[in-house]
């Protein structure tokens, strides 16, 4: 199949081939066609399989083809991302395939100034890319306009249902016209996705293109034991062996991220850092360093397991094995992208050995256990069920989670629980920026 095949029109297709694609991917296929047709549409897709050009040129034909801009300065479509980073990476892609066409457009995410994103939206956008986090922000002050929305696009909803943006999505679907189409992306259709298309999609067609829970076949899985006070060592004694190999490692915590990067520096090793206490900034710079080579190792939280799109990234490095095992996929989906061969590796200690069984069992396969020389455990990795803690948190669930009717011990009775509104470690959401910061 080829993208003429799609229906798109000259103007896209130039842009298309311009970034150098030939053939659409299965999601690409499979979606842009119902899109076309104006279904809404509710479709699983791993990060990795081209699913951001599976909305954006649909989305572009719709609009700006078939029915080219009245002259309305309010936004006619509206994508919505979990991260800062992928919000940036969705708009640098919209920017892309746009550009024969005549579309303005814009981002608007926490930790920038308030004021330009204003500028850009009293000036007129045709296209807005948001965080719900800060679009709730304008529009709580006006400057946000959503009544002329004709096309919404919810990429990455289980990731933003696990962050916690449930209630921010569904006061910002409340804001746009009923009278829309939705396109809605997520890796999983877990109960609260399909809840979700219930209530807010009008029939959509859905669209599965790789089984719940898949990894690229192309990724080669290896766990290294080790004891866990050798863990640093086994990490730099792997960095070390091809120090020009660009290597994404996950840590569990911002302070673990931040303490590893200063060691593999001073190993003689470039590497930065990424997770939420960085500055938007600050973020920027990291990503940019490790994408162009100054870097040749980032430390990232799970903040990282999704929306990063590194061309060509070689190896994945679990330093700490993540609590949910759903968060094994979305961080070894960084590498093996669009074909190419990637290396996961987990350095794992007895004590994450119940982790370790969470993650076989949701791959349903058994990963590959090699010993490095000087490095092998005292402590066997035990896998039998005999020991290992901490121990994995059910899927579906989020570390700290307790069992249904167990009651918060200094919560009252019948008293909701305070969301954090963007992820571990955030504050609850009160519908207002940080005042010293702006960030969300």
């Amino acid at each position: 199949m080829s993208f003429e095949s799609l229906g798109l029109a000259p103007a896209l297709l130039r842009a298309v081939s311009e970034q150098g694609y030939t053939s659409p991917t299965t999601i690409q296929s499979e979606a842009i066609p119902q899109a076309m047709a104006g279904h809404d549409l509710l479709a699983g897709a791993q990060t990795g399989t081209g699913k951001t050009a599976a909305f954006v040129l649909p989305l572009l034909q719709r609009l700006f083809v078939n029915k080219p801009n009245t002259g309305s300065r309010k936004p006619r479509a509206l994508i919505l991302a979990p991260t800062r980073e992928l919000a940036v990476q969705v708009h640098d892609s919209l920017r892309g395939y746009a550009k024969h066409l005549r579309v303005n457009s814009t981002a608007i995410y926490g930790g920038n100034a308030m004021r330009p994103q204003f500028d850009a939206l009293r000036r007129g956008v045709d296209v807005l890319v948001a965080t719900p986090g800060r679009l709730i922000d304008h529009m709580d002050r006006r400057t946000a306009d959503l009544s002329g929305i004709e096309i919404l696009v919810l990429d990455e909803a289980d990731r933003m249902l696990d962050m916690g943006f449930m209630p921010a999505i569904k006061r910002i679907l409340q804001e746009v016209p009923n009278q829309r189409q939705t396109l809605l992306f997520s890796a999983t259709f877990d109960a609260p996705i399909k809840l979700l298309a219930q209530q807010f999609m009008h029939n959509p067609v859905e669209i599965q293109v790789a089984a719940r829970n898949s990894v690229a076949a192309t990724v080669t899985h290896r766990v290294h034991p080790v004891d866990g006070a050798r863990k640093r060592d086994l990490l730099l004694h792997l960095l070390g062996e091809d120090s020009r190999r660009q290597t994404l490692v996950f840590s569990r915590t911002k302070h673990g991220a931040d303490r590893l990067c200063e060691q593999i520096e001073a190993a003689g090793i470039k590497a930065v850092a990424i997770h939420g206490n960085k500055t938007q900034g600050a973020r920027t710079r990291a990503l940019r360093d490790f994408k162009t080579g100054r870097a040749t190792v980032m430390v990232a939280t799970d903040i990282a397991a999704r929306g990063l799109d590194i061309d060509n990234l070689p190896v994945v490095i679990n330093y700490d094995l993540p609590m949910v095992a759903e968060d094994y996929i979305h961080r070894i989906g960084r590498t093996g992208r669009a074909g190419a061969e990637g290396l996961a590796l987990s350095l794992v200690s007895s004590a994450e050995a119940n982790l370790l069984r969470a993650i076989q069992r949701l791959l349903k396969t058994d990963l590959e256990l090699v010993n490095v020389s000087g490095f092998a455990p005292n402590r066997p990795l035990r896998l039998d069920g005999t020991g290992g803690a901490p121990t994995a948190a059910r899927p579906g669930s989020r570390p700290g989670m307790r069992p249904a009717g167990h009651a918060h011990p200094r919560r009252p009775a019948g008293q909701a629980p305070r969301h954090a509104h963007a992820g571990a470690g955030a504050k609850p959401y009160t519908g207002r920026s940080n005042p010293r910061t702006g960030t969300r």
